[in-house]
């Protein structure tokens, strides 16, 4: 396991991308995924991300942290499941919370440029953080996304009401734009 946030200059991405997201004046969704990749938020400290995204993706939120966040030349590299999801979000006025159910990066041993799915105790550890951010964040509306976000969130809050959406990689992109925009809707944004 890898976490990014022994890096300050990543935990302070982190830092700037939850006040950023504090300061929209919108509905509040936070979205919950599983664990950060080796190409994604592993490098930038920030959920469903990448380095290039700030450069490839044209959103008024990603240009408002853009000047604001730390990016290294080395880190300029693509993540699939954060351009989807960004470009998704390009026509949206206002982004939702996003997290994962493991806020770190998970790997095989000693193959960091790799990703592999948390195991029980790793998601059991993401709980306490999770409860954390919604104790801070109060959404209206929580969504997993893909089915260890969606059952990490269940745990944590057995009592409310999780809606799904389908994880874009493996072919789910349809259904990922089809379950964000019920989400949308659901808000009156739709």
């Amino acid at each position: 396991m890898f976490n990014p946030y022994r890096d300050e200059q990543l935990l302070n991405n982190l830092r700037v991308y939850i006040e950023q997201v504090l300061k929209q004046e919108s509905p509040r969704i936070l979205l919950v995924g599983e664990a950060y990749g080796f190409r994604g938020g592993r490098l930038t400290g920030i959920p469903f991300s990448s380095g290039c995204l700030y450069d490839d993706v044209d959103h008024p939120f990603l240009e408002s942290l853009k000047p604001l966040i730390y990016r290294s030349a080395n880190d300029l590299v693509a993540e699939n499941t954060a351009s989807i999801v960004w470009r998704y979000l390009q026509d949206k006025p206002f982004v939702p919370l996003f997290w994962n159910s493991f806020p770190f990066h998970p790997h095989p041993s000693r193959v960091q440029r790799k990703n592999r799915a948390p195991n029980v105790s790793e998601i059991k550890e993401g709980i306490g953080y999770l409860r954390l951010l919604c104790d801070l964040y109060q959404p209206d509306l929580i969504a997993g996304l893909g089915r260890k976000g969606a059952e990490s969130i269940q745990r944590a809050f057995p009592e409310k009401e999780i809606i799904y959406i389908r994880h874009p990689s493996y072919g789910g992109k349809k259904e990922f734009i089809s379950g964000m925009d019920s989400l949308y809707r659901l808000v009156g944004s739709g």
